[in-house]
């Protein structure tokens, strides 16, 4: 019988994060909700005395001492829903959290138009005032955006609005996380397992085809039953985005959106362009993967297993926080620091319990510590996850110690990079300390599925959303049927060679970063941006101007911060530099034969329906070459063994530009 979820009064405390950090106890947060609700109309004492230095310090003084109040509210109610969305009193708390919020921005709206109407001479003025100095990145974006910026009025009405536009995401999150049940499957053993959000991602990479079709089949069929509320949802997100940039001038949600970073449109349309480039290296991996697994055809669910066993390669979380200590050694002290503190101060919350939010995150609250959300399940994605999550949280703890609340809160941009340095820099330490070669086989597929998940995967779903938001723009309706087809032709387009399952259709109705508009392209930025970086951490061994990027908080735009790490994202080289270590390690069985002295060099190819090999070789050294083969073979699964050595003393064939052939 398979095992139910443990309910959250059940979990360990130990492996519990302590949200009485924030808020010692409930009652505390209602004494706070009070007192905060009757302060909220000081905030209107400001309007009409911003005409001087004085006077507009005063007003921004006590607008981010409101907010500072009202966000540590909100992030109590929030984190312990996440821990379990079904709880009444926290979905309570929430929204009466949000509904302060909204008031809040509704009383301050005229804050930002009332400056926006200032003579340009005074805001340029303003930006030397040293009472201002502050808010000198506030006040220099207001010039810049001041073109966007509505009346008062017009500006209250958008902030009174802000409730009922994140209905769709709330909606999504209640139907997706509380009222969705999934079916059970049988594992590896036969048994009767229960499928949940998290143990999905687990039989997906299960050894046994069975397995993982059945737990793809059965747990997006859950989704398809709902496929056409999913489109409604987001569809109605969609409408929304198009809605706030169209009343604020802005060309498309897209421009909107990458505006308020003064990041280029050109920077997304260059990363599409750049992996649409790249996707003859994606086919060559996806004809190796076919190849290596011994399939026929290669389906959707054939995607996230390993090529290579893996070697016994589970964690438990004492072993993954260990480990994610040494590869993060290379960013000093200070930070090995600050990895302890979040592994004995309750900063992270471990294990799956039922209701709580799936997937991982990290909050950081401004004047307590940053808090990590995990669904650990022992697994080598789940060390890449710590690591990724306490990349945000380092980020968090660095900049609220360095900037005023004021300053303090990041992009997604350069959080996106913080998070993906020490993804970068555990892999290339686990490999480096890997002399096993089937582990250290391993750990390239994963390199390789790193890339593939989150440079083309990301950047296929950026596409998908400029694509929807355009067809809404347009007057296109957003269906279930015009969504499935289109997410049907970029999945062809990006993973050709592959048979897209009709069930893969229905994907982008189960990805929950579709209600945050245009996030996801930061993951294909940000993985780009952190391979360049960790690289250069390792190579020079000095990471002071990372660690100087990681204290600059939202002090400025994220492409000027990103320039302090030595990373120019307006240069199209730092995607396309990444992307060429994805095509360097397509190769990885012939590098792996070329480790042979007495091979020159060889091709892998598929030989009568068998992998074989085609070795340059002297005469005499033939022997030499077929023994280091049958020794290789012992260390590969059977599906990658090599089965047909041929020697020849001559060079191997080659095209006009020098690449060996393999017909």
């Amino acid at each position: 019988m398979a095992a139910e979820l443990k309910a959250r009064k059940d979990m360990d405390k130990r492996y519990m994060w302590d949200l009485t950090q924030i808020y010692k106890t409930n009652e505390d947060w209602e004494k706070a909700f009070v007192e905060l609700q009757a302060r909220i109309p000081e905030v209107g004492r400001y309007s009409g005395t911003m005409g001087t230095p004085a006077g507009a310090k005063a007003a921004l003084d006590g607008f981010y001492d409101l907010v500072y109040k009202s966000m540590l509210m909100y992030l109590y109610a929030e984190l312990n829903k996440s821990g379990d969305n079904g709880d009444p009193e926290y979905q309570a708390m929430n929204e009466r959290a949000m509904m302060l919020l909204v008031q809040l921005n509704t009383a301050a709206s005229y804050i930002t138009p009332e400056l926006a109407t200032l003579p340009t001479e005074t805001l340029q003025a303003y930006l030397h005032a040293p009472e201002l100095e502050l808010y000198r990145h506030q006040i220099a974006d207001i010039i810049r955006v001041r073109k966007h910026v509505l009346s008062p009025e017009q500006e209250k009405m958008l902030s009174m609005l802000a409730d009922a536009a994140q209905t769709p995401d709330n909606s999504f999150t209640m139907l997706e996380s509380v009222d969705m049940t999934f079916p059970t499957i049988r594992d590896e053993n036969g048994e009767e397992v229960q499928l949940t959000h998290g143990s999905f991602g687990v039989y997906r990479e299960s050894a046994d085809r069975r397995v993982r079709r059945e737990a793809f089949e059965k747990y997006f069929g859950e989704f398809k039953k709902y496929i056409n509320t999913f489109a409604a949802m987001y569809g109605g997100s969609v409408k929304f985005d198009n809605y706030f940039a169209d009343v604020r001038g802005h060309e498309s949600a897209l421009s909107a959106e990458l505006y308020g970073n003064d990041v280029p449109v050109a920077v997304y349309d260059s990363l599409i362009e750049a992996v649409h480039e790249a996707l003859p290296a994606m086919g060559r991996y996806i004809a190796l993967r076919k190849k290596a697994l011994g399939l026929e055809e290669l389906h959707m669910y054939d995607l996230y297993n390993p090529m290579v066993e893996d070697a016994g390669m589970k964690f438990t979380f004492e072993e993954a926080k260990d480990i994610v200590k040494k590869a993060l050694a290379p960013l000093g002290e200070e930070y090995g620091g600050l990895l302890d503190r979040a592994f004995s101060e309750g900063w992270i919350d471990v294990y799956e319990n039922k209701g709580k939010t799936t997937g991982a995150f990290s909050c950081g609250v401004y004047g307590v510590h940053p808090y990590v959300l995990l669904n650990f399940t022992n697994e080598l994605d789940d060390v890449f996850t710590l690591a990724h999550e306490l990349g945000h949280a380092m980020h968090s703890y660095k900049s609220d110690h360095a900037q005023a609340f004021a300053n303090h809160d990041y992009s997604i941009m350069a959080a996106e990079v913080a998070s993906t340095v020490n993804e970068v820099l555990l892999l290339k330490y686990l490999i480096s300390n890997e002399t096993d070669k089937k582990r250290r086989a391993y750990l390239l597929n994963h390199f390789i599925e790193g890339f593939r998940t989150t440079l083309f995967r990301q950047t296929l779903f950026a596409e998908f959303e400029k694509e929807t938001h355009a067809m809404a723009q347009s007057g296109q309706p957003l269906t279930a049927d015009s969504m499935n087809a289109l997410y049907r032709r970029l999945n062809e387009l990006y993973y050709a060679g592959a048979v897209v399952d009709d069930l893969q259709d229905i994907e982008w109705a189960r990805i929950p970063h579709f209600y945050n508009a245009f996030y996801v392209y930061q993951y294909a930025t940000g993985y780009s941006a952190a391979v360049a970086i960790a690289d250069r951490i390792l190579a020079t061994g000095d990471a002071s101007d990372y660690l100087r990027f990681l204290t600059t908080g939202g002090s400025d735009y994220p492409i000027k911060e990103l320039r302090i790490a030595g990373v120019d994202l307006e240069k199209p080289e730092v995607v396309s530099n990444a992307l060429k270590e994805f095509g360097n390690s397509v190769d990885e069985l012939e590098k792996l034969l070329g480790k042979c002295d007495a091979i020159k060099e060889c091709i892998v190819k598929e030989m009568g329906k068998k992998i074989g090999t085609v070795v340059c070789c002297e005469d005499d050294k033939q022997q030499q070459v077929k023994a280091f083969v049958t020794e290789l073979n012992r260390t590969l699964p059977m599906y990658k063994r090599i089965s047909v050595v041929e020697c020849s003393a001559e060079p191997l064939p080659r095209n006009a530009l020098g690449k060996l052939l393999r017909k």
